[in-house]
């Protein structure tokens, strides 16, 4: 596979995929070859490969696709210094084929199998190392699919994401993304769409085409997006139903049934984009009421006339915690599925119990290369909660002090992308332990380093 990646690589580099720059997505079957029918250009082995017809008419046709990822990692005092230390470094890949084949405007398939390895990494958890498996599977049957109407029924092992991925998520910042098995019904008319979804996880396990869905982790609901509306712009609207029968909270353990109403209001402009997001969740834990909220809000400002065309941004959240252990009640929010690097790439903590405050600043050194520096500030929502892993798998508890301050962390990354085809990337991250991580566990000041390759064809 190694020796595959480095070609693709050189006819890359080459200039042997052509001049017609594909416009990859990050939900590869969002992506649509039928344009290259009417292209003219002969004995293309690229274009062959995204569009290959299958009947005279070319109303039947495959197209193949994937990436490629690897990565290495540094990391000292992982975990603020407390369990097992890969002191060395270690080195993640991923490998993502798809085939997707399209039959007239009414029937499609799309099959994408995943391998993501670890190597050097001590005890790998199944985010990090899942060594094959088919990680999408679906037909979709497009009963009205124009420009200003969609009606499609989707079915099969799919990914899914909503929004700012703040509760579903692909999971692309780990090693191994996400998927569910379910059905899914897609619509849309004119400036608004609509998604009506029921799911179960799948569950990731280290071996060969051995994953599969758990009734244990159930995900449902609707999202709506209304574009084009006065002032605000843009607005999403949604409910998520969540199930898991075995739950862990600082609070105690138990079958957790949990519902979140959400909106969302964001647009993006030449110079101003912003994103604010407010979710309120309720339903039962155990024997307890559940109770939790989050509020957030992401704003930037790109100078485009200024040299290097910065943009300052500003983020901020407040989410609940528990408010009192023992009690009828649980406070601490559940983020479901979101994306893994919540708060940057080191992905130290989750968002659950916390009060985040994070200013930033990028440049676009040149075309192709941009640098990112950004400061977060994190402390306790409740100082009688615990704080989370991305997975809601409880860090520290909540009793080992009242202190409220977890830390502050500063990160930097540059990202060079020399054609639509490769991407590379180079990070560092400094974690300043806070009172509460001292009072809790060893109290290590944590730094990551790491650089990633990716190809996408």
């Amino acid at each position: 596979m190694k020796n595959w990646t480095l070609l693709l690589v050189l006819l890359i580099s080459l200039g042997c995929f052509g001049q017609r720059y594909p416009d990859f997505k990050s939900l590869r079957y969002d992506e649509n070859y039928s344009f290259l029918k009417n292209d003219t250009v002969k004995n293309d082995w690229y274009k062959t490969m995204k569009f290959l017809p299958l009947s005279s008419s070319q109303k039947y046709y495959i197209s193949f696709g994937g990436n490629i990822r690897y990565q290495y990692f540094y990391a000292k005092n992982e975990n603020w210094g407390d369990g097992p230390q890969d002191n060395d470094g270690y080195i993640l890949s991923r490998f993502l084929l798809h085939a997707d084949f399209h039959a007239g405007k009414f029937f499609r398939a799309f099959v994408q199998t995943q391998s993501s390895l670890a190597d050097g990494r001590i005890d790998p958890s199944p985010v990090d190392q899942d060594p094959l498996e088919v990680h999408q599977a679906f037909a979709d049957f497009n009963f009205v699919n124009e420009k200003s109407k969609k009606f499609i029924l989707r079915a099969g092992r799919q990914e899914l994401t909503y929004g700012s991925q703040r509760l579903v998520a692909v999971r692309d910042g780990p090693n191994n993304r996400q998927s569910f098995d379910g059905v899914k019904l897609m619509t849309a008319k004119d400036n608004i769409s609509g998604d009506f979804f029921y799911s179960y996880f799948v569950v990731a396990r280290d071996g060969i085409f051995d994953d599969h869905s758990s009734k244990d982790r159930q995900l449902w609901g609707s999202y709506f997006v209304i574009n084009k509306v006065p002032v605000i712009k843009n607005i999403d609207v949604y409910y998520l139903g969540y199930k898991r029968t075995k739950a862990s909270f600082n609070d105690g353990a138990g079958k957790e049934t949990r519902h979140s109403v959400g909106t969302r209001i964001w647009e993006k402009s030449e110079n101003w984009r912003y994103d604010g997001e407010a979710v309120y969740q309720f339903g039962d834990f155990a024997s307890k009421n559940i109770s939790a909220w989050t509020a957030s809000i992401n704003a930037g400002y790109r100078f485009n006339e200024v040299k290097f065309h910065p943009e300052l941004s500003f983020k901020a959240e407040a989410i609940s915690g528990d408010k009192e252990v023992g009690d009828n009640g649980l406070q601490t929010f559940n983020p479901l599925f979101p994306r893994g690097a919540y708060f940057g790439l080191a992905s130290v903590i989750g968002p659950a119990n916390l009060i985040d405050f994070h200013p930033s600043i990028s440049l676009q050194l040149s075309k192709s290369v941009d640098w990112v520096i950004d400061y977060d500030m994190f402390w306790r929502y409740s100082s009688n909660d615990g704080i989370y892993a991305p997975n809601t798998i409880l860090i520290y508890p909540g009793d080992t002090t009242t202190a409220k301050k977890i830390g502050n962390q500063l990160e930097s990354e540059i990202t060079w992308q020399p054609n639509p085809y490769l991407y590379f990337r180079l990070e560092g991250t400094w974690f300043n332990a806070g009172e509460y991580i001292k009072a809790s566990g060893t109290g290590k000041d944590i730094f990551f380093a790491g650089i990633t390759m990716q190809l996408n064809f």
